[in-house]
């Protein structure tokens, strides 16, 4: 007999399949994406610009029946636009808040990293706590609610660094590459005449996708792999190329996205595998590493603390 949950989960591999007319060839990422949206995370894309990442970003929205919304950041966005701002009311004088374009479900913060400092820091406080205070007043954002923000590369023209608080918040970091031959050929293709996100239709309701949340954190761990996830974690802080490794918040997005892996293949308990491959996708981003390492690929710093830390055997 199937279970709600079995059901729940179900509904959101239809969501994949729906995602992936639109998407095309780039089925590992957005299984790293609806991953990290059961796990109540947040996505940053890094990338140059026209590979898709604002088109995923409106798909996952539309699949998951998500209320969305965007903004594209320049050095003119005030953090207002963001978080929204209070007004007098004209029949009582009372100060009225105006919600901003953050008080969403899922918002689109597109290139971030060409808006100021005080602006980008306009979103720490609904990452981390789901709220945004005006005036002193603190406003509940909607439930589930998700960033997803791209980045231009570090470099290019008009961009500057997120500051390390922030790239913390974003529980993994990705990039979408350009697509291979035959999915640009199929992409043309799927595009004569017609728009395949048109034809996106919602698989769940914002209630459904957080009762899918909750079974998500509910998903079984045992003690010994949390153990696991926790030297993992030690091990960042202790290698000599890493300067300043892995913060608790990593610790606690590690767990997470392992019950929402373990979840999306079928089984409700996590195993070490499951917590291997999440280190390595949602740890490298966070990381402050010696100079030889600043522009290097950081998992075989990782895969390093992988072959010294010992799995537990699953019983």
């Amino acid at each position: 007999m199937k279970t709600a949950e079995n059901t729940a989960m179900e509904q959101a591999q239809k969501a994949m399949e729906q995602i992936r007319t639109v998407v095309v060839g780039k089925d590992t990422v957005l299984m790293w994406v609806l991953a990290t949206i059961l796990a109540g995370g947040h996505i940053l894309l890094e990338d140059i610009p026209g590979v898709g990442k604002t088109t995923m970003a409106v798909a996952f929205s539309k699949a998951l029946g998500l209320q969305y919304g965007r903004v594209q950041f320049t050095p003119d966005v005030l953090p207002s636009d963001i978080t929204g701002y209070s007004v007098p009311d004209s029949a009582t004088g009372e100060m009225v808040y105006r919600p901003g374009a953050v008080v969403c479900n899922l918002f689109l913060a597109d290139e971030l990293n060409r808006a100021t400092s005080r602006t980008q820091s306009a979103l720490l406080e609904a990452m981390e706590e789901n709220q945004v205070t005006v005036d002193g007043v603190a406003h509940l954002l909607p439930r589930p609610f998700t960033v997803i923000a791209t980045q231009n590369p570090t470099g290019a023209a008009g961009t500057q660094l997120l500051p390390d608080s922030q790239m913390d918040r974003f529980t993994i970091c990705l990039s979408l590459g350009y697509p291979s031959v035959a999915d640009e050929k199929k992409m043309l293709l799927s595009r004569q005449g017609k728009n395949p996100m048109d034809a996106l239709t919602p698989c769940f309701t914002a209630q459904q996708l957080v009762a899918l949340q909750k079974t998500v954190a509910d998903t079984y761990i045992s003690e010994d792999v949390v153990e696991y996830i926790v030297r993992l974690i030690d091990g960042t802080r202790r290698h000599k190329q890493i300067l300043r490794g892995a913060s608790p918040r990593a610790t606690l997005s590690v767990m997470a996205v392992s019950k929402a892996v373990a979840q999306l293949r079928g089984r409700d308990y996590v195993t070490p595998n499951d917590v291997q491959e999440v280190f390595l996708k949602i740890i490298p981003h966070r990381l402050l590493v010696t100079e030889a390492f600043q522009d290097k690929d950081r998992r075989p710093l990782l895969q390093e603390i992988l072959r010294q830390v010992k799995a537990p055997a699953i019983r």
